[in-house]
């Protein structure tokens, strides 16, 4: 006996479900677009880098023994350009008196009197005693020859923390300004040793010199 096959109504259940249509992914236009995304970002750190090193940051690498130990040769320093007007104190980083970059410790500013020495010895400034433990070079003292200079304004008095070892202000006093350097000469304050790791730290202000303020 044949069985007729029950006559039902077709439900969407038992429609074939569709297959989805896969679409090609465009591999050469995606990694051209990362392509071109990288390199812009490449050439973007390139630039700022470069920003950043001619307006705001430097870098110094001690030449000679005149700032030991607070610097010794080799050590690298980075310059932040845009800390402001130099005060007492600061270490920083200036076209020198043969036109070199040479770096220094300000000791005093336009305005100041400074002065070597007093009866124990030691620098002042506007008739007050440095204290020059904390930078000055161990074997070292304050100055080997006598001096006073009122500096002119707009312009600075410095000196290395190896006086002995130094051709600072004192060396220069025949040449304009009497040995004291324009504050338009300087590039910027070193304020970090950066190299070799083994040295790397902040140069902060000796307390000193904060009681001339």
């Amino acid at each position: 006996m044949t069985v007729e096959p029950e006559n039902r109504p077709v439900t969407p259940e038992d429609e074939p479900s569709p297959q989805p249509v896969r679409k090609s992914k465009p591999v050469r236009k995606s990694k051209r677009k990362s392509l071109i995304e990288s390199s812009l970002l490449l050439v973007g750190g390139v630039l700022v880098a470069l920003l950043l090193r001619l307006f705001v940051l430097g870098s110094f690498s001690i030449p000679s023994e005149s700032m030991e130990n607070t610097l010794i040769v080799g050590d690298r320093v980075f310059v932040n350009k845009l800390y402001g007007t130099p005060d007492r104190g600061d270490v920083v980083v200036f076209k020198g008196w043969q036109g070199e970059d040479t770096i220094k410790r300000v000791i005093a500013v336009g305005g100041d009197t400074v002065k070597c020495c007093d009866a124990q010895g030691r620098i002042t400034v506007n008739g007050v005693p440095l204290d020059e433990k904390a930078y000055l070079h161990p074997d070292d003292f304050p100055s080997g020859e006598k001096f006073e200079k009122v500096v002119p304004k707009g312009r600075l008095w410095v000196m290395g923390d190896h006086r002995s070892a130094s051709a600072d202000s004192r060396t220069h006093e025949e040449q304009e300004g009497e040995g004291t350097i324009s504050e338009k000469a300087v590039i910027g304050r070193a304020f970090m040793i950066y190299w070799p790791f083994s040295r790397m730290g902040l140069l902060s202000t000796p307390e000193i010199f904060t009681k001339l303020r």
